[in-house]
């Protein structure tokens, strides 16, 4: 499956940036952006996930694996050749690691922003309770403000509403509707957290690192322990939360630039 995307810079070392749940390409482009300035050598390839922004919607079943490998076939008919450097946020990482798995050829490193190789407990999912309220708001809404009004309503921040707002299309009938499917992503988020992905930090000559937000739960001190154990480096940006390229954006791309 081919998914929407862009690119940022014109060098060769190909790398793929993923967002994370609920998100799209576009969360990271002034991360790419950035970081394509500061090192030239590198091209960025920023799709929508399977399911997520403009791209198809996810089929029945859908799993990490066959999120990557959506992402390595967009990757190649983007014209991307060789080994890929993987950089993801939170769900983006897994889909990273879960890359390195399915088609280990095409990976030549993994970098994790603010995300385990272990199982996510549903009470410790942001991304969960986030929707949550967005699953409890309605399908359509007059504008954009009254879609605002319903989840700020709900209890979410206004700059979180802002950014699920960036999810809205124009409905047929008028007014806005939301671009993805509510239903099938919470489905999806429900199964995917239960995987696993600790096989892929032992595999060998796959270079993974991880970097973590001081102010986040998703990489507990016992899960980055055990990731340390394996070979993979853990940095913590203390004053972040769990996104790191949004909280610490220069700490963030100075970390990326020793890679």
């Amino acid at each position: 499956m081919i998914l929407a995307s862009f690119q940022v810079g014109e060098g060769q070392r190909p790398t793929v940036l993923l967002h994370g749940f609920l998100g799209t390409g576009r969360n990271l482009r002034s991360l790419a952006s950035a970081w394509s300035a500061a090192d030239p050598s590198r091209r960025f390839l920023l799709p929508d996930l399977t399911g997520h922004g403009t791209s198809p919607p996810l089929p029945p079943g859908t799993t990490l694996s066959s999120v990557a490998v959506d992402v390595v076939e967009t990757a190649r008919a983007a014209g991307f050749e060789g080994p890929l450097d993987f950089v993801g946020h939170s769900i983006g990482g897994r889909v990273s690691l879960a890359a390195s798995l399915a088609a280990p050829g095409d990976v030549a490193s993994v970098t994790l922003l603010d995300i385990t190789p272990g199982r996510i407990p549903p009470d410790m999912s942001e991304s969960g309770k986030v929707l949550e309220k967005l699953r409890a708001s309605p399908a359509r809404a007059a504008d954009r403000k009254a879609m605002r009004e319903e989840l700020t309503g709900r209890g979410l921040s206004g700059p979180l509403a802002d950014w699920l707002l960036m999810n809205l299309e124009p409905a047929p009938e008028g007014g806005v509707r939301w671009r993805f499917d509510r239903e099938a992503l919470g489905e999806f988020h429900a199964r995917v957290n239960s995987e696993q992905f600790w096989e892929a930090l032992s595999r060998p000559g796959l270079p993974v690192r991880c970097i973590r937000g001081g102010r986040a739960a998703y990489v507990s001190d016992h899960d980055a322990a055990r990731m340390e154990a394996l070979g993979c480096p853990v940095e913590t940006l203390p004053n972040a939360g769990h996104f790191v390229h949004v909280d610490e954006p220069d700490a963030l791309l100075r970390w990326l630039l020793r890679g």
